[in-house]
């Protein structure tokens, strides 16, 4: 059985992610904060990757896969990755890195693809495309890259907080020149599971095949959460259409695994 370990598995991504590979992989994953649940847990590892060095966790786990769902201080996770970049090389394993729409955030007239060259004016994307290119320097079969849009679903840390907005009759700040593709936390772990079965190699966007603006998404979940009149506050950054979404081209998942916006809206309310 293949032995998957999950860098973050305390956190949204990293824990739904654990309980959509556990039933069928070895799975272990990390936790950074006393939790007396993870601790009991024999499959749940304390780790501070700005302490710890990981390799002694490779050592004992020896991971055929290792999935990066950390966040935190970037100068750290820069060095983690590279750590991990050097292990992958030299052992029979592969990351799944999880990286973001932001390496294109520079670009804004048009939609992103697999393969466009990335550029970012942000730090965060600057530090995705720092360990991107690493990545890309090994050989294509030890890696995989997911750049990911806006996580949404029932339960999702965007529609906690929009809900706690409506309740105590915040406005809810949205871009309406900003035009973004999205995707739900519950297709996401199962595009990852796909991934991972199938050993699949190289860039994937795993996001929804359609586009909206970012204020008619928001108007959307609003209305699907049974509050159409909830509070908007917009906020221009632009007089033009600014695009930051990642589409699929060239390496397109199956039918069934694909998504449109409306399955975004839809799973806002359905766990």
């Amino acid at each position: 059985m293949n032995r998957i370990l999950i860098l973050g598995g305390s956190g949204f991504i990293g824990n739904a992610l654990y309980k959509e590979l556990a039933p069928f992989f070895d799975v272990h994953a990390t936790f950074k904060t006393d939790n007396a649940v993870f601790e009991k847990n024999k499959h749940f590892h304390q780790y501070d990757y700005e302490l710890e060095s990981l390799q002694i966790l490779l050592d004992n786990l020896k991971p055929n896969f290792i999935v990066t769902a950390l966040r935190g201080n970037v100068t750290s996770l820069v060095r983690l990755h590279f750590e991990i970049a050097d292990y992958v090389e030299k052992h029979d394993c592969k990351v799944i890195f999880l990286s973001s729409a932001n390496v294109f955030d520079r670009f804004t007239n048009y939609p992103s693809y697999e393969y466009d060259k990335t550029l970012s004016e942000s730090i965060y994307g600057r530090f995705k495309i720092k360990i991107e290119n690493e990545l890309l320097r090994k050989p294509v079969s030890k890696y995989v890259i997911c750049r990911i849009p806006m996580i949404y679903g029932a339960g999702s840390p965007r529609i906690n907080e929009i809900k706690a907005q409506i309740k105590l009759n915040e406005a809810i700040d949205v871009f309406p020149k900003v035009v973004i593709n999205a995707t739900h936390i519950s297709r996401l772990v199962q595009q990852l599971h796909y991934i991972i079965n199938r050993r699949r190699r190289g860039i994937f966007h795993l996001g929804s095949n359609n586009l909206i603006h970012h204020i008619d998404l928001i108007k959307d979940i609003c209305e699907q959460l049974g509050h159409p009149d909830a509070l908007i506050k917009q906020v221009f950054d632009s007089n033009e259409d600014r695009h930051l979404a990642v589409l699929p081209k060239d390496n397109m998942l199956p039918k069934h695994l694909q998504l449109t916006i409306e399955d975004v809206v839809k799973s806002s309310v359905v766990m």
